[in-house]
């Protein structure tokens, strides 16, 4: 048989370190995701999919985007098992219980809401058996898959397991949640595969043991997100094949750009041109750099954020020093010279960002009068004061 793996959708997120509008892209398009998984389902032709957990991101959607999610599901006709995780847990009040009040569940749409061995019948007449750990609260620190080892299925039938937790020893720290799960429960258990969800990264547990990893990524971390595995089983006892298909929209790229020299300005400039409509961008700039390299550096990371699906920057670490060249093609005497000496002063002083951008905005300024041929003087002081 043939199984499609996803796991982390999180449908209903709220990214709200962003602009409210792109915030909305981008809960969009895990909804958007589920759509193309169904497609993907169809066109492998799988006989069901297996959702390891956190469907939704909360158990608090609005209506709307439970209705919206079911109906992405349309495009494959087979069985879904959906597993509670952490976020959505089978509380005896929960999003599913809403769900199923709201007749938005679809007869295809599996609950696995009951930590009980499951009869499937998948996409092509084949028959399964599903064993899964629902999650009846956020958090545990028992391993809920310890009933798949006595649970009674009969022979010369696939055992399937779905489970959504950390599996010990193999995590990074900072993991969803604590929910522990044995790293040879399918072996144990004589599973030929288990789904597992949390991780929100593709990640290989052993022979019959993955995670599948978030199908839209949500974080800036590099572990391999926006995947789902189409697994294929020749019988049972055969080691799974497992293939992973790539799916997100988006990608979220961090930017730690270091600035000390004029290579290291060129090297940033060319990163912050890279970002494209399909990046979700988070960018830190530190360092040291002179007035003109703040100018391009500025620009650069105006003209990125007007091109990228959304955008977040920090350049509070970046320090400027600028140099007599940048000072003197400020073209600037009396007070504003004065005021200059200052500003640049101001720089090693108690508020470096007030002068820096204080700097700029002169320099600004200067550009706007220069092609005039007005120098900054004491006569045109006050208007840039002003502004």
């Amino acid at each position: 048989m043939k199984f499609l793996h996803t796991a982390d959708w999180q449908i209903g997120r709220i990214f709200s370190q962003f602009d409210a509008g792109d915030a909305t892209e981008l809960s969009n398009a895990r909804i958007e995701g589920v759509r193309r998984i169904a497609q993907l389902a169809s066109e492998h032709d799988v006989d069901a999919v297996l959702v390891a957990g956190d469907v939704f991101d909360s158990q608090t959607p609005r209506e709307k985007t439970i209705v919206r999610m079911f109906d992405a599901m349309a495009g494959y006709d087979g069985p879904w098992l959906m597993l509670p995780g952490n976020h959505d847990a089978a509380l005896p009040e929960s999003v599913w219980q809403l769900a199923r009040r709201m007749g938005a569940v679809p007869a295809n749409a599996i609950l696995c809401l009951q930590p009980e061995a499951m009869e499937v019948q998948g996409r092509h007449g084949g028959t399964f058996w599903a064993l899964p750990a629902p999650l009846t609260q956020r958090h545990t620190h028992t391993d809920l898959t310890d009933w798949f080892q006595d649970a009674s299925t009969p022979q010369g039938l696939l055992r399937v397991g779905l489970a959504h937790g950390s599996v010990a020893g193999l995590l990074a720290e900072g993991v969803d949640s604590p929910n522990p799960i044995a790293a040879d429960r399918a072996e144990r258990a004589r599973l030929d595969y288990l789904a597992l969800g949390d991780w929100h990264g593709t990640k290989q547990v052993n022979e019959r043991t993955w995670y599948s990893g978030t199908h839209e990524p949500e974080r800036f971390r590099d572990n391999d997100p926006g995947h789902v595995l189409i697994v294929d089983i020749e019988g049972p006892g055969a080691l799974p094949k497992v293939t992973q298909v790539a799916t997100a929209k988006y990608r979220w790229l961090q930017l730690q750009l270091q600035i000390q020299s004029d290579v290291d300005v060129e090297q940033a400039l060319d990163a912050l041109r890279a970002i494209d409509a399909t990046t979700v961008a988070n960018v830190v700039l530190a360092g040291t750099c002179d007035l003109a390299s703040q100018e391009r550096l500025e620009a650069a990371i105006e003209a990125a954020e007007r091109r990228a699906a959304a955008f977040v920057a920090q350049h509070t670490d970046l320090r400027l020093a600028p140099t007599e060249a940048d000072l003197q093609a400020l073209h600037a005497d009396g007070f504003v010279g004065a005021a200059l000496q200052e500003l640049k002063a101001g720089l090693d002083g108690a508020d470096p960002d007030l002068a820096r951008d204080a700097l700029l905005q002169l320099a600004r300024i200067q550009k706007e009068i220069q092609p005039k041929g007005t120098v900054l003087s004491d006569a045109t002081s006050a208007r840039g004061m002003a502004a």
